[in-house]
């Protein structure tokens, strides 16, 4: 990776060599090249970088602000790949995965679409392909989450597996077999779109309902925001918090007080922790996984979101009595799993990467042994020509 300036130029073969790889992951994760990959998390605010080991260790981290969303895609490339070249100074790097805030199309190539950034049909995938002289994987963020989760987090041992992601909004992802199941364009696992209030709340999506508008980061903050504007006498704690600014109310500073005791920021958690029971009790009736894991910067609430959850989950589920419950789990790996995932990922691309790359450069150095015995005639004669390129 150290020699990243003299590959520029060979950046379509590695593109060509990614591409052989099949769009779905084998079940061979653990038995590809243990070298370090980096993975990187592109939100809306910034954009995490980490050197990740076989095991799910990050070696090292980096992060910055992600650049202006009205800027154009290639200031963004830019970030990362100023980003990936840093960590390789310090670090062998094999491969680099990318957790993209987005709809990302089947094939890992294309970010389709990212809200938060000028992300529209963009070919990320062969765009820092052509930059970097390693493989690149695009994929989802929730995906690379979930990855994460199952491989060395909450999820681990479990066969049928779904995360839910609570932030800003609600991103999901569904492993199956070892598996993330993409669909048959790659936008699968959007839980946060499903419509469960006929009527309800306008969503950015364009909809109206959809369920990260009652269990979300912005469900809870918009909730907390207009009982405080509304001078109730139940947000008197969190109006004393904020010094009466209502837009510095955040879905932290609900948890904290809510962590002390404040009854509103209490009830606006469990509000928040039913709306997302009801949702995975519909998740589970369609989908039947072993298991649920809760991430993202709400799951932060610990119990007093997820214990909600728990008992809606079990009052709404479709033949509850009478079949199996799902285990609701709370992701173990923090903000970092989608970084952690989008390297573990590219390590799977990266075995298909080195095998081709070893046989050029064992190609090479036969030429060489056949050059350098040619420069030397009173040297032995080589005994085969290379072989064809």
């Amino acid at each position: 990776m150290s020699t990243y300036r003299d590959f520029t130029q060979r950046g379509t073969t590695r593109a060509g060599v990614l591409r052989t790889v099949g769009t779905r992951e084998r079940r061979s994760h653990l038995s590809a090249p243990r070298v370090p990959t980096v993975g990187i998390d592109i939100g809306g605010t910034k954009v995490m970088a980490g050197v990740v080991d076989a095991d799910g260790v990050i070696l090292e981290r980096i992060r910055t602000e992600t650049p202006d969303k009205s800027k154009s895609p290639k200031v963004v490339e830019d970030t990362i790949c100023e980003l990936v070249l840093d960590l390789s100074d310090r670090h062998d790097v094999h491969a680099v995965g990318i957790g993209a805030a987005g709809w990302v199309d089947a094939h890992r190539a294309t970010v389709l679409f990212a809200p938060h950034l000028a992300w529209r049909n963009e070919p990320l995938r062969d765009a820092l392909s052509a930059r970097l002289a390693v493989p690149v994987l695009v994929d989802n963020d929730a995906n690379t989450a979930a990855w994460a989760e199952w491989r060395f987090g909450a999820g681990r041992g479990e066969d049928h597996l779904v995360m839910i992601t609570l932030g800003t909004g609600i991103g999901g992802a569904i492993l199956e077999d070892g598996r993330v199941k993409r669909g048959k364009y790659g936008v699968a696992g959007e839980f946060g779109h499903m419509q469960v209030v006929p009527g309800g709340h306008r969503c950015p999506c364009g909809n109206r309902g959809c369920w990260e508008q009652y269990s979300s980061g912005n469900a809870l903050v918009r909730e907390a925001r207009e009982l405080a504007a509304a001078d109730s006498p139940v947000a008197y704690g969190i109006i004393d918090r904020v010094g009466g600014n209502v837009r510095d109310i955040t879905g932290p500073l609900i948890t904290e007080l809510a962590r002390e005791g404040d009854a509103m920021c209490v009830e606006l958690l469990q509000d928040i922790g039913q709306w997302l029971g009801v949702g995975i009790a519909n998740l589970a009736a369609a989908l039947d996984p072993s298991c649920f894991v809760i991430g993202g910067g709400v799951s932060a609430a610990d119990d007093l979101l997820i214990a909600p959850a728990r008992d809606a989950f079990r009052r709404h589920l479709t033949g509850r009595g009478y079949r199996p419950e799902a285990r609701i789990a709370k992701a173990q790996l923090g903000p970092e799993a989608g970084m952690v995932g989008a390297a573990d990922l590219a390590r799977l691309v990266a075995r298909r990467f080195r095998r081709t790359n070893r046989r050029r450069v064992e190609r090479h150095e036969r030429y060489e042994r056949y050059a350098q015995a040619l420069r030397n005639p009173g040297s032995a004669r080589p005994t085969q020509e290379p072989p064809a390129s």
